[in-house]
């Protein structure tokens, strides 16, 4: 039982700790690089961020099916919502460039098709090799403390994460519509028309 919860602990950091990294990148490519994102964009964020919450509720609350789902949930909503956006930039629209630079030859919308698909395998294998959580309500996480304050700090850093994401999406968009062409709320110039 021990050694089924240390990996199922394991998996579950791992995870959120991939959340974490995953999003600092996009607020560095947004701060750092000047590539605004598209609504589209802020949507799979929001999906990333889904992921890591439930992540979090698992560690910090306990492990349930419920948090178990609505990170399934937020998988698929990501791979649903970032394979629109790699179909309507497959075939662009007029007036409409593809939007962000390449990480490793692949536009952020692929990656999050891949995020989303590699969270749902990944818990799916996890089912499959380590069963439901059982063994976690037997073995609780004050066994793994190093674990746990990794967790904990991983769990922090995303919550951080995510105010920084909201200020950053209420400058750029303001109460209105979003856009890329600049921040709204600082003055930079709206797109025409």
């Amino acid at each position: 039982m021990r050694t089924l919860a240390l990996l199922d602990y394991g998996f579950q950091v791992a995870l959120a700790a991939m959340m974490a990294t995953i999003l600092t990148a996009a607020l560095v490519i947004q701060f750092a690089m000047g590539e605004l994102p598209c609504p589209l964009c802020l949507l799979e964020r929001v999906c990333m961020f889904g992921i890591g919450l439930g992540v979090v509720m698992n560690l910090r609350g306990g492990f349930s099916g419920k948090h178990m789902g609505l990170i399934l949930l937020f998988a698929i909503l990501l791979v649903v919502i970032a394979t629109r956006q790699t179909l309507l930039d497959i075939y662009p629209r007029p007036g409409h460039a593809y939007i962000g630079s390449a990480i490793l030859g692949l536009h952020m919308p692929v990656w999050s098709i891949l995020i989303g698909l590699g969270t749902l395998f990944a818990y799916a294998l996890k089912l499959t090799a380590l069963g439901n959580d059982g063994h976690l309500h037997q073995v609780p996480s004050h066994y793994f403390p190093s674990l746990f304050r990794i967790g904990s700090a991983v769990g922090l850093i995303l919550i951080l994460l995510c105010a920084i994401n909201l200020v950053a999406v209420v400058v750029q968009c303001g109460l209105g519509q979003c856009h890329t062409e600049g921040y709204r709320l600082l003055g930079d110039p709206l797109p025409a028309g």
